[in-house]
């Protein structure tokens, strides 16, 4: 997966994710006394951008997994008797396998992030999603 790409590819959920990761940082470090305001500053001057962000889904792609909840976009990661993984998205899974947990969560962020595409697309047409008026979301 070439997260940067990914975050192109959809900017909607791109724009969703860094809104995300950022509020998750100013979180963190707005509780932790240790953190010298100046640097509390900087780290909301900067803000945060699409590599910053694609260096953090490399390392960890289920740490989305909170994020595309919160859309009702459920992620579960499904371990074969083989030992192998599979991923299930909502109701619909796939027949794929990955040897590793890391390779199938991402396998489910690629197919979450065209999930969360179509959804803010809806909801900025003012179509239905999901069987509610999109007001309701």
């Amino acid at each position: 997966m070439n997260s940067r790409k990914l975050l192109e590819k959809n900017p909607l959920s791109a724009n969703v994710i860094k809104e995300w990761f950022l509020n998750k940082l100013l979180e963190s470090i707005k509780r932790d006394d240790t953190v010298p305001q100046d640097f509390k500053d900087y780290v909301l001057a900067e803000g945060i951008t699409d590599e910053k962000v694609a260096i953090f889904i490399d390392s960890s792609p289920r740490g989305l997994f909170d994020l595309f909840d919160e859309y009702n976009i459920v992620i579960e990661t499904l371990l074969y008797p083989n030992g192998e993984f599979t991923i299930k998205i909502g109701n619909e899974a796939t027949t794929n396998s990955w040897k590793t947990r890391k390779e199938a969560e991402i396998f489910g962020i690629e197919a979450a992030f065209e999930l969360l595409e179509q959804q803010l697309k809806e909801k900025e047409n003012g179509e239905i999603i999901s069987g509610t008026d999109s007001s309701d979301n």
